[in-house]
Parts: C-alpha cells; sequence; structure tokens
C-alpha cells in the first residue's frame, strides 16, 4: 500500500465551485471553508476523528440555499476519496464505530466495496440546526456513498438533539472510514476480497 494516499479533486458547475484535497494518511490537519458553517463543523470532526489531512474551499449559490455547496462538497470528497484509495489493495476494508454525544448514540458500518450504497437511519426532529437543513445530512452522504463507491449503513440507536445526533454521526463515519481504510498487515497489499478486485465507483 502508498505510504501517502491524496486525492485532489476540482468540481466546477454554474452552480459551485468546489476544491477538496484528502489525504488517508494524515494526521489530521483540516482547512475547510465551504461557506455552510455547520457543514465546516461537522468536515473539521471528519478530518479529527479520522485523523485525515482535509482541505475544502466551495463558493456558491447559498443565496438560494446550501442544497448544490453541501451536495458538490460530498461529490468531490467522495471522488477524491475514491481516488486516495486507488485499487484498494492492503486495507482493512470493512469499518465500524459507535459514537456517542451526550445523549446521541450513532453506529455506522461501512465497507469500501466499490458498490454504492446507503442505508440512513437517522430520525432528526427539528429541521434546522442553526441555518443548516437537516436534511441535507442524507444528501451529503449520498453524495459521498454514490462517488466513493462505499457501502454505507448508519443507525440512531439514542438521540434527541439534533445537533449531537449529526455530530456523532460524522465522529462514528470518521472513526469507521479510518479502520476500514488502515492498512491490514496480514494482506501484504493484496486486494482485500475473494474476487481478487474490488470495482471503483464510475470504473
Amino acid at each position: 500500500m502508498k505510504t501517502s494516499r491524496q486525492g485532489e479533486i476540482h468540481r466546477k458547475t454554474k452552480e459551485t465551485d468546489v476544491f477538496v484535497r484528502l489525504n488517508l494518511d494524515g494526521t489530521g490537519k483540516c482547512n475547510v471553508n465551504s461557506g455552510i458553517g455547520f457543514l465546516d463543523h461537522m468536515l473539521e470532526q471528519l478530518s479529527s476523528h479520522g485523523l485525515f489531512d482535509l482541505e475544502v474551499s466551495a463558493k456558491g449559490d447559498t443565496h438560494i440555499d446550501d442544497h448544490h455547496t453541501n451536495e458538490d462538497v460530498g461529490i468531490a470528497l467522495g471522488q477524491a476519496l475514491s481516488k486516495a484509495l486507488g485499487s484498494r489493495s492492503g486495507i482493512n476494508r470493512f469499518g465500524h464505530f459507535c459514537a456517542p454525544l451526550d445523549e446521541a448514540l450513532i453506529q455506522v458500518v461501512l465497507d469500501c466495496s466499490g458498490r454504492p450504497h446507503l442505508s440512513y437511519g437517522l430520525n432528526i426532529s427539528t429541521n434546522k440546526v442553526g441555518q443548516y437543513d437537516t436534511e441535507l445530512v442524507k444528501e451529503f452522504f449520498g453524495a459521498v456513498v454514490i462517488n466513493s463507491g462505499l457501502t454505507l449503513h448508519i443507525r440512531q440507536i439514542e438521540g434527541a438533539n439534533a445537533h449531537h445526533i449529526i455530530e456523532a454521526c460524522f465522529k462514528s463515519f470518521a472513526r469507521a472510514l479510518r479502520m476500514a481504510t488502515e492498512a491490514d498487515q496480514r494482506r501484504a497489499g493484496t486486494v482485500p476480497s475473494s474476487k481478487g478486485v474490488l470495482e471503483q465507483a464510475g470504473s
């Protein structure tokens, strides 16, 4: 497995201009400015708890709403993740974690399978956290999954406070992704699949 696995994506549309750089073998360095304060806070959790170096810069039509920017950051992050993983050889492949935050407890289980699937089980009772639409959490993870080739299951075990639920979700996702993408020393760089190959998103 490469000692430094990085992915860099620049995505520009009529609605957004997004740059993402991801280093899976980082130390948690984070420099994010998506123009969406709550999303930045969540991306900081992803970087810190996953020990990923993450750079995000985005400009979008947030004067309309946050939907396009939120989704396109997820798309670019997913593409950067797929690029950083490459053939996915030598990794653990599977990851899981349960993260508590006060009354909230969120479980994330994932597989770097190359087959995108999202099973989303958050029950968020409020429409907004600050200015952020809580329905955009599902849109973000959906964009990441489709563009990275992750199989991702998110389950809410407990929780009432919307901020706590979402933050625990991102922390749990970070730790599960860290587990899945770290090296399996016994694999000696081989692809973790009985088929001998893991299909990548878009291939």
